[in-house]
């Protein structure tokens, strides 16, 4: 199923550059290479900078288990380091708030990722990016992940973000070293902006 045409426009409106999460699956129906339910919860990505090569963009649908569909940003990055990585997501429980902060690539031996794709809602960051096209069709973008045929899309060789914000409904990755980490249960108040 496809997003409507203004969802579309809306989502690559903001140009994409992601971070990256243990937590939690992507999907996004007929654009992403694996399908799988989200969660009920969105979640927070923070680095104080992402470094990254093969990037692409385009828009997309998250599916959660119920079958609501979630309008999402699909970021994909072939390389990508993160320096000072976080990620945080709140959970409501019969016991109340229950979050999960979790915090990695510190002390300048940052994070890192293969094959990075993420369906985010919101993404804030000083970002450059190396050799970009704006406005070429999502099918024929330079990444593996692809996205549907005459839809809008953008791609650049590299891409480079300073004070990363991201809200996403899912990440994945073919490989993901988490060095350095470190994960505490928090009572939600705390997430990583």
């Amino acid at each position: 199923m496809r997003a409507s045409h203004a969802g579309r426009i809306m989502l690559v409106a903001v140009p994409s550059a992601l971070a990256a999460s243990l937590l939690m699956g992507g999907v996004a129906e007929g654009a992403v290479p694996v399908s799988f339910a989200v969660s009920g919860s969105q979640f927070q990505i923070g680095a104080s900078k992402l470094e990254g090569t093969g990037f692409s963009q385009y828009a997309g649908v998250a599916k959660d288990t119920e079958g609501k569909e979630h309008p999402v940003a699909i970021a994909n990055i072939k390389s990508a380091t993160l320096s000072d990585l976080c990620q945080s997501v709140v959970t409501e429980t019969p016991l109340g708030k229950v979050g999960v902060l979790i915090k990695a690539g510190g002390g300048g031996s940052p994070a890192s990722a293969s094959d990075l794709q993420i369906g985010m809602t919101g993404l804030k960051g000083d970002a450059a990016f190396g050799n970009i096209r704006i406005g070429v069709d999502a099918s024929t973008v330079n990444t593996a992940a692809k996205g549907s045929a005459g839809d809008f899309a953008q791609d650049s060789g590299s891409i480079s973000i300073t004070n990363l914000q991201q809200t996403a409904w899912s990440t994945q990755a073919s490989v993901f070293t988490l060095t350095g980490m470190s994960m505490q249960l928090t009572d939600g108040s705390k997430g990583c902006f």
